[in-house]
């Protein structure tokens, strides 16, 4: 009966799916994108160059484990997911975080000051950035259940894209003067990278659709 059970034990690896260590590096990636957004909402919260600092080494953090994905898929010949997927999730989730350094980096050294759209834009934010961390954690193992978590992405999106939209229109209401206008062109800036940020998790999110659909 041992041996019978050991036999079974044996086939039962051999067609087990193996670990996939990319998945691994992406989970590593998505955690710090994670971090960064919440480093970004309490910027908005209390503007400094400190919090401002802590979402540029967070950015910095993510490239690293970017670059070493790379180098990992350049040295593989084989990969259990489409080289041309693994590294287009990459590159859309560190754009989420590229964007985020971007607005903060932009915020400080032109004195732009947070309002209500850029802190509820970087709660948005946050929520797709979670939500993009938890699909990479389950689509190996739960691969409908990371659908589900893109598809959220999809819908904080839509979620945004209106909100973009009255920010702007209330932005163009407001100016009465030149210092008003000068403040009108930087907050469009802000908004823009706002609202790429959004767009990239988007990216992300059709991508875990696409090997969802391929692989799972």
């Amino acid at each position: 009966m041992s041996a019978l059970s050991t036999a079974r034990q044996r086939i039962r690896t051999l067609f087990q799916r193996k670990p996939n260590h990319f998945i691994r590096r992406l989970e590593e990636q998505a955690a710090i994108v994670v971090q960064g957004t919440e480093a970004l909402i309490d910027y908005m919260d209390k503007p400094s160059k400190k919090n401002a600092t802590r979402v540029r080494a967070l950015e910095k953090e993510a490239d690293e484990i970017r670059r070493i994905l790379i180098d990992e898929l350049n040295r593989t010949f084989v990969t259990p997911i489409d080289r041309e997927d693994l590294f287009g999730l990459s590159r859309a989730v560190d754009d989420v975080l590229d964007y985020a350094y971007s607005t903060t980096n932009e915020m400080d050294i032109l004195e732009v000051a947070p309002n209500e759209y850029l802190r509820s834009m970087a709660e948005k934010l946050h929520n797709a950035a979670e939500e993009i961390h938890l699909a990479i954690e389950r689509l190996e193992h739960h691969p409908n259940v990371a659908d589900s978590h893109a598809v959220r992405v999809k819908s904080i999106e839509n979620n945004m894209e209106t909100q973009y939209a009255e920010a702007l229109a209330a932005l163009f209401k407001g100016p009465k003067n030149l210092d008003e206008v000068v403040t009108m062109l930087k907050l469009r800036e802000i908004y823009r990278h706002m609202f790429h940020a959004v767009g990239s998790a988007e990216q992300a999110a059709n991508i875990i659709g696409d090997i969802v659909m391929k692989f799972y």
